[in-house]
């Protein structure tokens, strides 16, 4: 988990980096093109292209289209945030997957829990600050993004676990590239030059590992030991943002970081703690 928050924030900084010449679609689809070719050859070279026909079952259908979704929303975001505001929003997603499992999986939150997912989403407000002077309505763009990785975190373990996930992978890639493909001639193209598809390049081998790891980790690891690793790549983005942009948040925003990172990871502390105990009381 904290290897695809490395590379995910390695991609976001690369596409960032490029959007200041190029629409946010078309750089999106051009990177899937990339990512693509790179997946399927990786899957090849693995003996799992021989599976392809495994790529439409339909809960790997629904989570790429969900993926593809958010992919699209967060980066429409990432452009015009600093990146540290925008994967301190991501990192909500948690915090949605908590709510998501009440509203659909019927889960027994207790209290203790429920405090924690309100002291989280006061983080993000804090992190947001909307009605503040410069309040920038692209981050409600990447809160929408979050919400909408929870729900495809949420349906990972839905996916039969013989589905090797380099094949998730590349279904995710495709319909993201599908999708950014034809929303992008609506938005209009720009010429782009040899750098900008190195550049480009680049960010889509980051994305093919942080797409990889970030399936395996969910589908192989205990979710309550892994998930409070996704909180490395806030650490990621405040160094990078510093070192590129010389972003550096404010206090609120810095006050939101620590409170969405602290119940976040308390309340999967937790989760953890009653996991053991419910085995324990299992095995006597």
């Amino acid at each position: 988990m904290a290897g695809a928050m490395a590379c995910f924030v390695a991609n976001d900084t690369l596409v960032k980096y490029a959007s200041q010449a190029m629409p946010t679609l078309q750089l999106i689809f051009l990177r899937g093109i990339m990512s693509v070719v790179l997946v399927f050859a990786v899957a090849h070279a693995m003996g799992a292209a021989a599976r392809l026909r495994e790529i439409a079952g339909r809960w790997v259908v629904v989570r790429a289209v969900l993926e593809a979704g958010a992919s699209i929303v967060y980066l429409a975001g990432l452009i015009h945030l600093p990146i540290a505001n925008a994967t301190a929003i991501n990192l909500a997603s948690p915090l949605f997957m908590t709510v998501l499992a009440v509203a659909f999986l019927r889960e027994r939150v207790g209290a203790e829990r429920w405090l924690m997912v309100v002291l989280g989403f006061a983080g993000v407000v804090l992190v947001i600050q909307p009605g503040v002077a410069g309040f920038n309505r692209y981050a409600l763009v990447c809160l929408l993004a979050t919400f909408l990785q929870a729900l495809r975190d949420l349906l990972t373990r839905r996916i039969d676990a013989g589905v090797p996930a380099i094949l998730i992978t590349l279904a995710t890639t495709a319909v993201v590239t599908i999708l950014s493909g034809g929303l992008s001639l609506f938005e209009g193209w720009r010429p782009f030059g040899a750098g900008q598809l190195a550049v480009l390049a680049l960010a889509a081998a980051f994305l093919m590992g942080a797409y990889y790891l970030i399936i395996d980790s969910m589908r192989h690891g205990e979710m309550s030991l892994v998930a409070p690793f996704r909180y490395s790549g806030l650490l990621y983005a405040l160094l990078v943002g510093y070192l590129a942009w010389g972003d550096v948040p404010n206090a609120l925003a810095w006050c939101g970081i620590v409170l969405m990172a602290g119940s976040g990871v308390y309340a999967l502390h937790g989760e953890r703690r009653r996991a053991r105990g419910v085995r324990a009381r299992a095995a006597a």
